[in-house]
């Protein structure tokens, strides 16, 4: 991952703004060829699977309830989340571990050496970049299975249930990338933190079903809501919490490797 030259608002290391900060890790994000693959990616492909979902999609000659054909057209608006999850933890690592592959973290932490400032810009920026893509990505793959779907009597009423889903949706995409970022800070390695992200997104949960289907041990089904990415796809699809207890679950995760990342930054030399 090659990495833009840092703009900063001030010579002096000291006087940095925190909006100058913010402005430099904003052009350090646009101006990498991965960060634009990876949002393409995100796009395309959850366009691209609401697409198949919907074109191939055969409910019988059975009346569906209003509720249900709600949902199917919400699982077809969201369902590019699971595929996007992936992309937004690859890419949440390389923001910040292409900076150590290319050594431009030794410049980064001299024109913000108390270092967390720069973190915190480089979440904010990632978060926000992140969750308007989630937000083209799910309006985009509504727009594209609603009126394939309304062609097989499959209609979806648009209250503010249906659009809270949709923008949980995408905010668990900024959580994911943000997740990552932490990962990434922590591990300074493209591939061990690409892998360990990925790990535990998609990995760990499937692990712990495994272990839970396999042995039928309660404490595998127990701890099974609170894994990173179930915790993120019942943001939307709801489960056994409430979708906001979902939501905090994820933060939770997020925050926590966000801490790890600031210490552990904060400590080692460059």
């Amino acid at each position: 991952m090659s990495a833009a030259t840092a703009v900063y608002t001030t010579p002096n290391a000291s006087g940095l703004s925190a909006a100058g900060i913010v402005r430099s890790e904003w052009i350090k994000l646009r101006s990498v060829r991965s960060t634009i693959w990876a949002f393409a990616i995100v796009i395309v492909t959850s366009v691209g699977i609401a697409l198949l979902m919907s074109t191939t999609a055969y409910f019988g000659e059975e009346a569906i309830p209003a509720d249900l054909q709600t949902s199917i057209v919400a699982q077809a608006s969201t369902f590019g989340v699971y595929f996007g999850q992936l992309v937004m933890a690859v890419l949440g690592v390389l923001v910040i571990s292409g900076e150590y592959g290319t050594g431009m973290i030794r410049s980064t932490l001299t024109a913000v050496p108390r270092r967390i400032p720069a973190l915190l810009a480089k979440a904010v920026v990632l978060f926000a970049s992140s969750l308007l893509v989630g937000l083209v990505s799910v309006l985009a793959s509504y727009l594209v299975a609603a009126p394939i779907l309304g062609n097989l009597g499959i209609t979806a009423e648009v209250d503010g249930v249906f659009i809270g889903n949709l923008l949980l949706a995408s905010l668990y995409l900024a959580l994911t990338s943000v997740f990552a970022l932490g990962v990434g800070t922590a591990l300074r390695s493209s591939a061990g933190g690409i892998a360990a992200a990925l790990g535990i997104v998609l990995l760990l949960p499937t692990i712990v079903s495994a272990i839970a289907g396999f042995t039928g041990a309660q404490w595998a089904a127990d701890i099974s809501p609170y894994l990173f990415s179930n915790a993120g796809s019942g943001m939307y699809t709801g489960g056994e919490f409430e979708q906001w207890q979902f939501a905090l679950i994820v933060v939770a995760w997020t925050a926590a490797s966000l801490v790890l990342g600031a210490v552990l930054l904060k400590r080692r030399d460059a």
